[in-house]
């Protein structure tokens, strides 16, 4: 065992020779390199492969021995300051390994196909490559100084790739807004590891542990500071997980590729802040105000996000808001000390949801392939609906994984999620309150995206008069933006007309538009591809690859098993699970007196209260999307229906008022540009003019006034010796007078006084 673990310092490194290898070819044989382009994929799967053994092989060991490893070496040692350097390997450590290459396997295999038609292909591969290194020694750091500078290697990346496509506007955007949001809370990071190294004059965890929980026995430190440089360090956090208020940064971060969404924003990157806050839990727990705060920063996020969810368009911003809101569930288990609960719900989301945002890419893939769909419309959900019978696979494991967020059993998120549930009822009525009704706002928005996406019917070859593609039934909104009132009148005329003449022509109808099977095969090629040029124009949409399902199927079959890790099993008279077995070194450290128990009757109770609060959110939007549009074969309905317009089918003022604090971001972003945004420009405007004007104006001052000066007393003068002599002793003559006049007047004042 203990020779396994001396080679675990390979971990973060394995990955690296990737980005390496690929920059030295790039520098000396660069035709070389692009050419052979695909074998830097395969040498990325294989070396991040090698790197999940190892991290299995490392988590067997402590599931069988409950045992925690730590190396230390010297770094810097300058008199009473030493900087240390090493690795930690313990239960939280061999979760986030795991976590980090099994997603980023799926991934890279996924991006194989999905990034083949890119010019950045080799650029996506290093990029990608270095930030599993990043993300690994992140994990694997033993002290706060290590932790530090990973975390700005992985910002780095993330910068990197979220802005992959820099020549587009919105990406350039985005990434800078994930860069500066960013910035802010590592700034607190950074000075609350300098607060802690100042109360307890140590980095390593272990140590600073121990030296902070008897500094606070004895009380022999201050209180404020304390609470003031925890609040620092859980700032980081704050920033790096995307929770309240420093969460604005994540929707934007889906201007990049979708494998990018998939891998940083759902499984690993984001759950950074998680991590941070779950190493330094023994820390904060001595604290009670900031665990109240940690909890009280989760369940707004929590509510935030889900409300946020509900009137989002774009597939990708909705999944990115539901998993900020999830990870609210985490940082509220934290806050609430249910450290095993955040774990396992930190394990479940992962896979899901990066079985949710990998098959959002398989439909912008196959949507993107569509006649007349721009990149921009191919991630809009309105403009989908129907594909069902043209993405199958995707549409099951998409369903898989919408179940899963939902809480439906036996499915991975019920597991974790319900125990979050019941554990808030422990903590506060009110936390508990909100987060079980979020919980029916995350079954609700959560079958909204798939009822809109593989739904109704696909509406691609109907085209409105006014020339532009119309949407679909689909693009009727229950919110009311952009829905029945973009349905031409004269169309839908059109369209009872066909449906009176018994033509299988409308959209309307269960079977709306048949093609020959034969006809589309003679259909679909009819752009060629190059190199690097578009990908094929369809008439319809079509399955991926296989190379992009595989990752799929998958991450579907974790999403259907990996809940049960945390299952009890009896052991020793008491019931323990996989999970608890695995994580016990770190439970002991936190809860060196508790004793696992777990009551069945107790479980399956609150286990129908959350299934049934889920299921109703499901009912939900099945009532509100699926039968309405069932109930358009009607005129007289079509025609009340675009009359009245969409708002007026919802009633009343609140449900707009929804539908406005949804699709604008709960006007925060608005709020943070007329405030913050334009104060640092007022404040640079006005610096820049006391720039320019005083401080240059002083120096260009005195240089212009020495000029007019020179000029002067040249153009003053006659070129005569004689003349600059009697000018000389004239001035010397007055002076010395005047001199003599004040002396006398000094003197007599003197005198008199």
């Amino acid at each position: 065992m203990e020779h396994i673990y001396q080679y675990a310092w390979i971990i973060p490194f394995v990955p690296l020779q990737v980005p390496v290898l690929i920059g030295m070819g790039l520098l000396l044989f660069p035709r070389a390199t692009k050419q052979l382009r695909r074998m830097w994929a395969f040498q990325s799967v294989l070396l991040l492969s090698i790197t999940m053994i190892l991290s299995i092989i490392l988590s067997i060991q402590q599931i069988r021995t409950s045992s925690i490893y730590q190396y230390i070496g010297s770094w810097i040692i300058n008199n009473d300051f030493s900087l240390e350097f090493g690795y930690l390997i313990d239960p939280l450590t061999s979760i986030m390994s795991i976590l980090i290459t099994t997603v980023g396997i799926m991934v890279l295999i996924y991006s194989d196909n999905y990034m083949a038609h890119d010019q950045g292909y080799l650029r996506f591969f290093a990029y990608m490559s270095f930030f599993s290194t990043s993300m690994l020694g992140l994990v694997t750091s033993s002290n706060l100084i290590q932790i530090y500078i990973f975390w700005e290697l992985v910002g780095m990346c993330s910068y990197l790739l979220i802005g992959f496509w820099f020549t587009r506007t919105l990406s350039a955007n985005a990434c800078q807004k994930a860069f500066i949001t960013n910035r802010v809370g590592d700034f607190g990071l950074l000075l609350g590891i300098l607060g802690f190294y100042w109360i307890t004059g140590s980095f390593e965890f272990r140590d600073l542990f121990e030296i902070f929980n008897n500094l606070i026995y004895n009380n022999e430190v201050n209180t404020l500071f304390v609470f003031l440089c925890a609040l620092l360090l859980f700032a980081g956090a704050v920033a790096k997980s995307a929770q309240f208020p420093l969460h604005v940064w994540l929707p934007d971060a889906m201007e990049g590729p979708t494998p990018i969404s998939a891998l940083i924003h759902a499984a690993t990157m984001v759950a950074a802040g998680i991590f941070l806050v779950a190493r330094l839990l023994p820390l904060f727990i001595v604290i009670p105000y900031i665990m109240n705060l940690i909890s009280l920063i989760g369940i707004i996020t929590v509510f935030l996000g889900a409300t946020l969810a509900l009137a989002q368009k774009d597939i990708k911003r909705g999944l990115a808001y539901s998993t900020m809101s999830q990870l609210g569930y985490m940082m509220l288990a934290l806050g609430m000390g249910s450290y095993r609960t955040a774990l396992f719900h930190l394990i479940t989301h992962a896979y899901s949801k990066a079985l949710l945002f990998l098959g959002s890419g398989s439909l912008i893939h196959s949507m993107e392939t569509v006649v007349g769909y721009s990149p921009n419309k191919s991630q809009n959900m309105v403009l989908m609906g129907g594909l069902t019978k043209y993405v199958p696979i995707t549409k099951i494991s998409f369903l898989l994984g919408t179940l899963s967020l939902c809480g439906i059993p036996p499915l991975a998120c019920f597991w974790s999620k319900d125990e979050i549930l019941n554990d808030s009822w422990l903590y506060s009525s009110i936390f508990a309150i909100i987060a079980w009704s979020t919980a029916g706002l995350t079954a609700f928005y959560m079958f909204r995206i798939y009822l809109l996406t593989f739904e109704g019917h696909f509406n691609v070859n109907c085209k409105n008069y006014g020339g532009q593609k119309s949407n679909s039934v689909y693009s009727i909104s229950l919110w009311g933006q952009g829905g029945l009132k973009t349905i031409n009148k004269s169309f839908c005329f059109l369209t009872l007309l066909r449906m009176n003449n018994n033509e299988n022509t409308s959209f309307f109808l269960k079977n709306p538009y048949r093609i020959n099977d034969n006809i589309t095969k003679m259909i679909r090629p009819f752009i060629t591809i190059n190199q690097f040029g578009n990908k094929n124009s369809y008439s319809y949409p079509y399955e991926s690859d296989n190379t992009m399902l595989f990752p799929l199927l998958l991450l579907a079959l974790l999403t259907l098993c990996v809940g049960f890790i945390g299952i009890p099993f009896n052991q020793e008279g008491l019931d323990l699970d996989i999970l608890s077995k695995w994580l016990t070194p770190s439970i002991n450290l936190l809860h060196p007196n508790l004793k696992n128990s777990f009551d069945w009757d107790e479980f399956v109770k609150n286990a129908i209260f959350s299934v049934s609060i889920a299921s109703f959110g499901i009912f939900i939007a099945l009532f509100f999307y699926k039968p309405f549009y069932s109930s358009l074969q009607n005129f007289e309905l079509i025609n009340s229906v675009v009359k009245m317009g969409s708002k007026r089918i919802l009633g009343d003022k609140i449900k707009t008022f929804i539908y406005d604090w949804s699709y604008n971001r709960g006007y925060i972003d608005a709020f943070y540009a007329a405030s913050i945004t334009v104060g640092i420009r007022g404040l640079a405007e006005l610096t820049d003019f006391f720039d320019r004007r005083v401080i240059d104006g002083i120096t260009n001052g005195v240089g212009f006034m020495s000029f007019f000066v020179g000029e002067s007393i040249k153009n003053g003068g006659g070129g005569r010796i004689s003349s600059y002599l009697f000018l000389y002793l004239s001035s010397v003559s007055i002076f010395l007078v005047i001199y003599y006049f004040f002396s006398i007047i000094q003197k007599s004042s003197f005198f008199f006084s």
